[in-house]
């Protein structure tokens, strides 16, 4: 395993890994990060380690995610246990760990104040949502995936993945449509949403949880299970009792809970939820859980 700092090091480490290989067209799987891995990072690197030649990950935690300075002051930063965790799910493949600080990803950061000048907008699939509840969330993200997939780029003829969850199924929605817009040659690759055997999705947010949180949050995949059950068995979708099994615990604060179009976010409408689902589903979900903010997102399949 390499440990890089800068883009200079990361650029040249993804060189010679590549050029050791003897195949035609090297793969590389890049598996962005924020650090604070769990089980869920687990899955996204273990489908990396299967599907690539050499595996990359990003551990950076963005401040242009952020819209809370305390948010982003708390969130957990574990780097020597985040590079134990990738070892032992990619033991066998040549790894390269890229750990920058602000200033070497966005240089311009310092000179010109809080924010880069120049950024990538995640139009209006960012302004919905997740979009909607943490304004210019989603135009960070797309601004640091967009860097880390131009830095991080092997040299032809190698191609890059890009893995993403399931879980942040708006993220992952937006990325998709970014790589294709802006014409970058990344592959998008998702991996499944991984949940702890309560139910609960994995999330580096849980830490901030106790036990009475912990238990708490189950009401968000409850509610999100009980939507399935009902596109399950061919039933109309009741969004409005699932959002009142979360209003009822006065300890949890619902954002949203909507049913929408996996790729485009666009709900679907009041006469599609009253009949049996023809088409597969998404069910969106975001509430406060003391101290945190969690998402979750379950899909509904056709009837």
């Amino acid at each position: 395993m390499i440990l890089t700092r800068t883009v200079a090091e990361a650029r040249a480490a993804i060189t010679a890994a590549t050029a050791d290989l003897t195949h035609l067209a090297p793969r590389v799987g890049l598996v962005p990060t924020m650090g604070a891995l769990h089980a869920g990072h687990g899955a996204l690197l273990a489908q990396a380690r299967e599907e690539n030649d050499v595996v990359v990950v990003s551990v950076f935690v963005n401040p242009l995610q952020f819209e809370d300075p305390d948010d982003f002051a708390h969130y957990p930063r574990t780097l020597n246990e985040d590079v134990a965790l990738i070892a032992e799910h990619v033991p066998d493949r040549p790894v390269i760990v890229f750990a920058p600080d602000t200033a070497e990803m966005y240089p311009g950061y310092r000179a010109f104040g809080d924010v880069p000048q120049i950024t990538v907008s995640s139009g209006s699939m960012g302004t919905v949502f997740e979009g909607a509840s943490r304004p210019g969330h989603f135009d960070g993200v797309c601004t640091v995936v967009t860097k880390l997939w131009n830095t991080l780029m092997p040299p032809a003829p190698a191609t890059l993945r890009s893995y993403f969850g399931r879980k942040d199924a708006q993220q992952l929605a937006i990325l998709t449509r970014t790589a294709a817009d802006l014409n970058i040659p990344v592959e998008i690759r998702p991996v499944d949403l991984v949940r702890a055997p309560s139910g609960l999705a994995l999330s580096s947010r849980n830490r901030r949880l106790d036990d009475h949180g912990m238990d708490k949050a189950l009401i968000l995949s409850a509610a999100l299970s009980t939507l399935r059950e009902q596109a399950v068995s061919g039933e109309p979708i009741d969004v409005h009792t699932a959002r009142k099994m979360i209003d009822d615990d006065a300890t949890v604060t619902l954002d949203y809970l909507e049913v929408v179009d996996p790729a485009t976010l666009v709900p679907l409408s009041a006469a599609e939820l009253r009949a049996p689902l023809s088409r597969d589903a998404l069910a969106l979900v975001a509430a406060v859980v003391p101290p945190v903010r969690l998402i979750d997102n379950m899909v509904l399949p056709a009837g």
